[in-house]
């Protein structure tokens, strides 16, 4: 009698769980030989990995809650997550708190946490309930581009004033939900086309009202000191908005310049991230060096965080880095099957957007440590140190692990055949028939996966 509670609490699609204990086992080996930084900072060998257990705890707990609360209830959250977060938002660019130049912190009875974080899972949400209340038989209605893009206007832009990665990262998310969801092609390309421009706008305004201070430090005298009191101007004019500038327009230096450096001239002091990420990518081998056997920890100042993929590689060596991206493409892939497993549009749809969230987020924090693209703020879900990101993130696998248990006794339940693999073959069959027949909750999505 005890097995059986026990193993109803723990329930849930069976692959999902054991990508989630790779991550979580591979992050706190990885965290606690990243954080050499904090430790000798704190003073104590333990204290960074404990504390990273110790939410990784709150996060499984947080995680098995929400995978036993039924689909259904994912919905009534959905008008609060979005008011929450708006108001999240609003707060942080009054009276938040700045760490390492960005303003994207609150802080309520000493605890620290990002509403972007909720504002993200709020868009998901949101855009899976838009699209699931007006699917026709021919795909979305077009009334359901619009509804969506209002409620974007009121989330990203206030994500992107402080992280414009997370908020272009999610705009991507929330654009290949609409195309799962059949939003018509046209409104899409149309979206497509206005957001190049939007991208065009926003980078030639970087470059003209940014400032690389490094670049501008090298000019002389006189020059220089113009050049500081422009700053000091532009900085009264716009520090509220606008003061993120200096660090995006650096970053599209760095990426933009190809001129080629030789290793003794390198600067490890102005480029120290990418260059300890570079020696610590060269410097492994197909098995690496073993895990705690990192040098280049010491040197990179967001080991834990940001770079941890370049620590991966530097000791578990290109087949554990393979191993690592393999597990999030495995959990956007089984995600899919389970999505085309739902009867109904909402899980489907809610459940692909938080796995497009993660693996997305995953995939571009990858390409950062490897030189790929512009250096941002991005962790590795599930395995980088962090606090409300790790929380969340438990959330989000918690709502997949969910769905998957809901639409498996859907599958018993409604089977009209004797077994449970004929079972599935029908919904699968009968989602690729399209007909008068078919109702607003069960008219079949793109094809996932």
């Amino acid at each position: 009698m005890e097995e059986k509670a026990v193993t109803g609490k723990f329930k849930g699609d069976r692959v999902i769980w054991a990508v989630f204990f790779f991550l979580c086992i591979i992050s706190i080996i990885e965290v606690f030989s990243a954080s050499s930084n904090l430790s000798f900072k704190s003073g104590n060998y333990l204290g960074p990995v404990l504390k990273h257990v110790m939410l990784l705890a709150v996060g499984v707990m947080a995680m098995i809650a929400t995978m036993n609360v039924k689909c259904k209830y994912f919905k009534m959250v959905t008008p609060l997550a979005l008011v929450l977060s708006f108001i999240g938002l609003i707060a942080v660019l009054c009276f938040g708190e700045s760490t390492n130049g960005s303003q994207r912190w609150l802080s309520i009875l000493n605890v620290q946490f990002q509403p972007s974080e909720f504002a993200k899972g709020a868009i998901v949400l949101a855009t899976a309930q838009i699209l699931s209340a007006m699917q026709t038989p021919n795909g979305a209605d077009k009334r359901a581009f619009k509804y969506i893009l209002i409620v974007c206007v009121f989330i990203i832009p206030l994500i992107m004033i402080e992280n414009l990665s997370t908020a272009a990262l999610l705009s991507l998310v929330v654009l290949l939900m609409m195309f799962i969801g059949k939003v018509p092609k046209a409104q899409i390309g149309r979206l497509l086309g206005v957001v190049m421009l939007i991208l065009i706008f926003v980078v030639s305004m970087v470059m003209m009202l940014g400032h690389d201070k490094e670049k501008e430090n090298m000019a002389a005298g006189q020059k220089m000191a113009m050049t500081e009191e422009v700053v000091k101007k532009d900085e009264t004019v716009v520090e509220k908005v606008f003061h993120r500038f200096d660090t995006w327009k650096s970053r599209i230096d760095k990426f933009l310049d190809n001129k080629e450096v030789a290793p003794e001239d390198v600067d490890l002091d102005k480029d120290g991230q990418t260059a300890h990420a570079n020696i610590a990518i060269a410097s492994s081998n197909i098995v690496g060096k073993g895990p705690g056997n990192s040098v280049e920890r010491d040197f990179l100042s967001q080991a834990f965080s940001d770079f941890i993929y370049a620590i991966i590689i530097e000791e578990m060596g290109i087949a554990g880095a393979a191993f690592v991206c393999l597990l999030y493409i495995i959990l956007l892939f089984r995600t899919a099957t389970i999505a085309n497993r739902c009867v109904n549009t909402f899980p489907a749809l809610l459940i692909m957007g938080f796995a497009l969230l993660l693996v997305v987020q995953a995939m571009f924090n990858m390409a950062v440590a490897v030189g790929l693209v512009p250096v941002t703020g991005q962790p590795l879900p599930l395995i980088s140190k962090g606090g409300t990101s790790t929380i969340v993130n438990c959330v989000y696998i918690g709502v997949i692990l969910s769905v998957s248990y809901s639409a498996k006794k859907k599958d018993e339940d409604n089977s009209s055949s004797d077994s449970l693999k004929d079972g599935i073959r029908n919904i699968s069959k009968s989602s690729n028939v399209m007909g008068s027949k078919a109702s607003p909750s069960s008219v079949p999505l793109a094809k996932i996966g």
